[in-house]
């Protein structure tokens, strides 16, 4: 009979430690055993054994089960996956969008990535479990330049079954334009007749985007925070939260005042247009930028135009109107805080109801596209108060107007050379129509601002998608006709400044040599030092042929295939409507020409250097 009989005390050897016992391991789990260890750790015997009697009552209180197999370990504590957040953008608004998405997603423990279409693997789809895309239309329903990729993948008969996927859009468009959002309605659709569930709800969100966009990225977060984070809070350990980054002193929404150096007209006597060259004091401000980015500008409304809105409404300007929140005078709201330039559909709509006219409301009928475009197209608001009249009252009108938003200028200069400085090449609007002066927001805003006391609120939106490759000596050949120019400007600085050693190729289009060549000394002057090594230029009206800047293309073609070939990249900036299109098709002929390709395999062609960036597009 051993000893402890005797004394009728029971010694047992010591206990394993908590986390090390295999039936611990198995009745818990190792992770679950681990984390038992750690908060056992250290306490005497007088808690251990408090703690074993009310560990001993939940027992007491929980229902007994029959025991069954090994218990399923714990889920982890941490997201199971990370929400993938993909933009598509030609003017930076998705992009903007989507940075902030990223920011309130991650503030909330969330684990993310941010990637622009043109980036994302779109095989890799098939394994997402929550896939957020925050997407722009541009002109007649097309998607990005940096997107199409990406739709064409998933409207292809190649995208994948999704079942497992969760998901939602974000669309970004205008309504001035008939095929409003198009692209992010075609993707909300598709993505649900693969499979998918829809997590969030679309939202189309027009020029003005901010009240939209604001809510659907709250609804956003908070569903996400759902499909990541398990609902047993209790069990929950949160993933350290990221550090968004830091936001810029001065941008979209805090503008910098710039100091206004330089307003030059940069066309000749007779020219059809005036076009200036405007360089701003970017100061202390810390702004910078790349060649390829844009200088976005808070403008005001045309004083005429303003005082010609509240003659035509018989309304008083010192009338005191509240919107979102904000009370002022119905002067200023029009002055600077409202969209009296563009027309809108919505505007439309409603200035149709209140007019009762029967031609206006066809215009906006379903059957009416080609009369809504027609009309877009040749009318400002002003011309529509005027043509077909309306009695608006002061608080309607206000709230009726789109928010006035910044306009967009590619930078025509590369900091390198200019410093604290941003340079724009701008194309003033301003003609007659039916009887009476018009003229654009922005531009008028820049061409009236002197040098003396002249300033602008500016701010940098940059533009990843249009840059110079990183290799300097690889070629590039530039097609800019117009104002198109004024980023080319910026990349010849640039690669001046930094020894690249590529050829440079430029092609610019205008109507007139003598007195719309725009910075003419300033391409000769490069010619002579080596900086541009061949320009190509065409003047519509200098013959009785109209000559443009794809057709110079289709003559140099042998050339523009063999320097593509060897691995040059193509940069296109202009006009979204016409000039991008004909362009495009130039480059398909001169492919199938020179190239001995189909005309399908010339579009996979310019798609595969799109995917490899080497052709670019700024188009507006």
């Amino acid at each position: 009979m051993s000893a402890s009989s005797n004394t009728g005390v029971s010694r047992l050897a010591s206990p394993p430690a908590p986390g090390t016992s295999p039936f611990v391991n198995t009745l818990l789990g190792e992770e679950r055993s681990a984390s038992l260890h750690r908060a056992l750790d250290g306490l005497d015997a007088q808690t251990l054994q408090w703690l074993s009697g009310y560990i001993a009552g939940l027992a007491a209180r929980a229902p007994l089960s029959a025991p069954t197999a090994v218990p399923t370990p714990a889920p982890q504590a941490v997201p199971e996956t990370v929400l993938t957040i993909v933009y598509g953008t030609q003017t930076g608004n998705s992009r903007l969008l989507a940075e902030r998405l990223q920011r309130q997603a991650e503030a909330s423990g969330l684990k993310t990535r941010l990637l622009r279409t043109g980036e994302y693997p779109v095989r890799e789809i098939q394994k997402e479990r929550l896939l957020y895309v925050v997407i722009s239309t541009q002109g007649d329903g097309d998607p990005p330049d940096d997107a199409r990729g990406f739709v064409d993948f998933i409207s292809s008969k190649r995208a994948p079954r999704l079942e497992q996927l969760r998901f939602a859009v974000l669309g970004l468009g205008d309504t001035s334009y008939p095929k409003y959002c198009e692209v992010s309605r075609a993707l909300d659709a598709r993505l649900t007749e693969l499979g998918a569930k829809r997590w969030v709800e679309r939202a189309d969100c027009d020029v003005d985007f901010e009240p939209v966009a604001a809510g659907w990225l709250d609804q956003a977060v908070a569903k996400a925070k759902e499909a990541l984070v398990p609902q047993d809070t209790g069990s929950v350990v949160m993933l350290p939260r990221n550090s968004p980054a830091a936001a810029p002193a001065f941008g979209r929404d805090a503008p910098y005042t710039a100091e206004v150096l330089t307003n030059q007209r940069i066309t000749g006597r007779g020219a059809l247009k005036d076009v200036r060259h405007i360089e701003l004091s970017l100061g202390d401000s810390g702004l910078s930028y790349e060649p390829g980015d844009s200088l976005g500008i808070w403008p005001e409304n045309p004083p005429a135009l303003v005082e010609a809105f509240l003659s035509e409404l018989r309304l008083e300007g010192s009338a005191e109107l509240t919107r979102d929140g904000r009370t002022l005078p119905l002067k200023q709201w029009l002055e600077t805080e409202l969209e009296l330039t563009r027309l809108s559909r919505p505007f439309l709509e409603r200035h149709a109801t209140l007019s009762g006219n029967a031609d206006l409301q066809a215009i906006l009928a379903p059957g009416g596209g080609e009369k809504f475009r027609a009309l877009l197209a040749s009318h400002q608001i002003i011309d529509v108060l005027r043509a077909w009249p309306a009695a608006w009252n002061a608080q309607e009108l206000v709230r009726a107007l789109r928010r006035l938003t910044p306009r967009m200028y590619s930078i025509a200069s590369s900091q390198k050379r200019v410093g604290a400085e941003a340079h724009l090449t701008v194309a003033v609007v301003d003609y007659v129509a039916f009887g009476t002066p018009h003229q654009g927001a922005a531009s008028y805003h820049l061409a009236t601002r002197g040098t003396s006391e002249g300033t602008a609120r500016v701010f940098v939106e940059h533009n990843d998608r249009f840059r110079l490759p990183q290799e300097t000596g690889r070629d590039i050949i530039m097609i800019g006709p117009g104002t198109g120019v004024a980023p080319f400007r910026a990349f010849l600085q640039e690669r001046a400044e930094t020894g690249g050693k590529g050829r440079n190729w430029l092609f610019f289009g205008e109507q007139h040599f003598r007195s719309q060549f725009l910075y003419q000394t300033e391409w000769q002057e490069a010619l002579k030092k080596g900086a541009l090594h061949r320009i190509s230029l065409a003047f519509s009206r200098d013959q009785a042929e109209k000559i443009y800047v794809q057709q110079r293309l289709r003559e140099a073609g042998r050339d523009v295939y063999a320097w593509l070939e060897a691995g040059a990249h193509l940069y296109v900036c202009g006009e979204a409507q016409r000039m991008a299109p004909d362009v495009h098709a130039a480059l398909i002929d001169i492919i199938t020409t020179h190239g001995g390709r189909s005309r399908e395999d010339a579009e996979a062609w310019l798609q595969t250097l799109r995917e490899q960036q080497r052709y670019q597009r700024d188009i507006y």
